[in-house]
């Protein structure tokens, strides 16, 4: 058997056991086939989204963003374990948006956060302080203009994994995760010129 299809079928068998949003078993969980251009669910790895969060520093004054949700891990994780003051999840998936609502739910945590249906690169974004990012670096690159403009300075953007381009962070961290280390990347966006 292909590894792409003992992937996919630990994908499908985890997702008709219903798992859960600390489930690490598989570097990533693609729900679907994806059309051309998507960006699929990645899982991000517990211990990424600590170091993602304190490397941006999170904090009880911070609006955290996540564009690409996924399961809401990031976001509940901010507001649980960061003490961030409220954080929003955008994901295209109704279905993970779904799910989201439900972790949040169990953790005690669904009066602040949220998590919205919609497209990554028509929210608006504009009250966040955090925002951050496990997507491709194509898409980094599509939504970085966005982010640029929606963005006031000072508000801090995190990567796991993908850069910017020519946009250099402000810093990265090398996190050590399945056996590989692999880069997260912090920016911050700068005064209006």
């Amino acid at each position: 058997m292909k590894p792409s299809t003992r992937l996919w079928g630990l994908a499908l068998l985890l997702l008709a056991a219903g798992c859960s949003a600390r489930t690490e078993s598989s570097p990533f969980l693609v729900t679907a086939p994806l059309p051309a251009g998507d960006v699929p669910f990645l899982v991000t790895p517990l211990e990424v989204v600590d170091r993602m969060l304190g490397l941006a520093g999170v904090g009880p004054d911070d609006v955290v963003y996540d564009l690409g949700a996924g399961d809401g891990r990031i976001v509940i994780s901010a507001v649980k374990d960061f003490g961030a003051r409220r954080a929003v999840g955008i994901e295209i998936d109704s279905t993970l948006v779904a799910k989201s609502r439900h972790y949040a739910r169990q953790a005690g945590v669904a009066d602040r956060v949220s998590f919205v249906e919609q497209d990554l690169f028509t929210a608006d974004v504009s009250s966040a302080t955090v925002v951050t990012l496990y997507l491709t670096r194509d898409v980094n690159l599509k939504l970085r203009p966005k982010l640029l403009a929606e963005l006031r300075p000072g508000t801090r953007v995190v990567s796991f994994n993908f850069d910017m381009g020519d946009w250099r962070p402000y810093a990265w961290i090398r996190v050590s995760t399945d056996g590989r280390a692999l880069p997260v990347y912090l920016w911050v966006v700068p005064p209006r010129r």
